[in-house]
């Protein structure tokens, strides 16, 4: 387990980001400038189609002002920033990379959320929150490095309110074959753990978390990365900033695995159960 929590922690190294990100974000203006979460949507939204899935997934779990979300696997804290500009809610992000959290709390510094939004270096197989304390958790493009998903699972059910929402958008397995890699979250299988779509509805449903809403956005990912593809080089500051050099190689083994239907793309909303307490007591937990 720990070795496997090392690789990762391997993966996403990310020396000197934050200084990166200072030099890239110059391109903005200068220190003192506020920054919008807008302007940084380009290099902070680490994952498939960026910003509209963020969007997206948010609508689908019905986030409201006066909810407390957790933002697991929260990279440089993107999605945390958005929610919270977007609905005005309280957002926490725990991410397992110390210099993706330190990233994090430089640029939600600079867009001036540092009172809403808040970043811990953690586990996501041993959150540091107390039971029932988030109405509710996203989790995008995270799972895929986690082996241990009945355990990830039971924590996120663990931290909701009764009745809290979990959010997901994360890459599955399909059918055409091995993945190519690398690929964003792993550039050897050693620290990919991927799962079809109905073993990963299976884990979270064995979790005690009920299944709103589901559906398979593999074809709109197979569009976007053709856009992708076709519209060149993205704009600077983008992602390279905080994956480096190789990150465009990334990209394009993901979007190619996904084109070729060797990975698909999952977006689904659970939620907890009304009276966990029972539920754990049936379950021995």
């Amino acid at each position: 387990m720990n070795d496997a929590l090392d690789d990762v922690r391997g993966h996403y190294r990310a020396t000197g980001l934050t200084g990166r990100l200072r030099v890239g974000l110059s391109a903005f203006g200068p220190e003192d400038q506020p920054l919008t979460p807008q302007q940084l949507a380009a290099l902070d939204q680490f994952h498939t189609r960026g910003l509209a899935a963020t969007a997206e997934l948010a609508g689908l779990a019905r986030i409201t002002a006066d909810m407390s979300v957790l933002d697991v696997g929260s990279g440089v804290g993107g999605p945390a920033r958005f929610l919270a500009a977007t609905y005005g809610c309280r957002v926490t992000g725990i991410d397992l990379s110390e210099p993706f959290v330190d990233a994090a709390r430089y640029l939600t510094q600079r867009t001036g959320q540092s009172e809403q939004v808040s970043f811990h270096t953690a586990s996501a197989l041993e959150l540091p929150f107390e039971d029932a304390q988030f109405d509710a958790v996203f989790l995008q493009h995270v799972a895929m490095n986690i082996a241990d998903r009945a355990r990830l699972y039971r924590e996120i059910e663990r931290v909701l309110k009764p009745g809290g929402r979990f959010a997901t958008f994360d890459v599955v397995v399909a059918n055409g074959g091995e993945p190519h890699y690398p690929v964003p979250w792993a550039r050897t299988p050693a620290t990919s753990f991927l799962l079809t779509a109905d073993a990963t509805r299976e884990a979270i449903e064995q979790a005690g978390l009920r299944t709103l809403a589901w559906q398979d956005d593999t074809n709109t990912a197979k569009a976007w990365f053709a856009e992708l593809r076709a519209s060149g080089p993205p704009p600077s500051p983008n992602l390279g900033v905080v994956m480096g050099p190789d990150f465009a190689q990334l990209t394009t083994n993901l979007g190619r695995n996904i084109l070729e239907g060797r990975l698909g793309i999952l977006t689904a909303v659970f939620e907890a159960a009304s009276a966990k307490t029972a539920h754990h007591l049936e379950n021995g937990q």
